[in-house]
């Protein structure tokens, strides 16, 4: 199983909200790269619930429940999706500033790549932001 880091913005759409829904589609991705992260995940891959811009630290983790399919937003139809559904809340939110500042989290690509909104993170990362985030991994 692969981990990612899924970055959205709270007042477009809040963990709150995820849990609120019960499963969505995460769509808009409009960056290669990060459409490249959507086409790599499988259902059953576990990402962090990210609140970027406000707040800036992982709120919780979902679930893929669909694999990539075409972005009906996007007309070109260069873009697609995923589907996520909620898994749990973190006990401690874990803000970027720790992450930053924690050593074992320098190589993290939310660190290296900051504007990138699908993120892969690495199995020990994914261990240690558990672990600041008072779950198990």
């Amino acid at each position: 199983m692969a981990h990612w880091l899924l970055k959205s913005e709270p007042f477009k759409y809040s963990w709150d909200r995820m849990v609120a829904d019960g499963r969505t589609h995460w769509d808009g991705v409009r960056n290669y790269q990060a459409a490249n992260n959507l086409k790599a995940m499988q259902v059953g891959d576990q990402a962090f619930f990210y609140h970027s811009n406000e707040g800036l630290e992982v709120v919780g983790i979902v679930e893929i429940a669909r694999t990539y399919y075409p972005d009906p937003s996007d007309p070109a139809g260069r873009f697609g999706m995923v589907d996520v559904q909620p898994v749990k809340p973190v006990r401690t939110p874990v803000t970027l500033k720790q992450m930053k500042s924690d050593p074992l989290l320098q190589g993290m690509a939310l660190i290296r790549q900051s504007r990138l909104s699908v993120c892969p993170v690495a199995d020990d990362e994914w261990a240690r932001v558990c672990e600041l985030a008072g779950i198990e991994p």
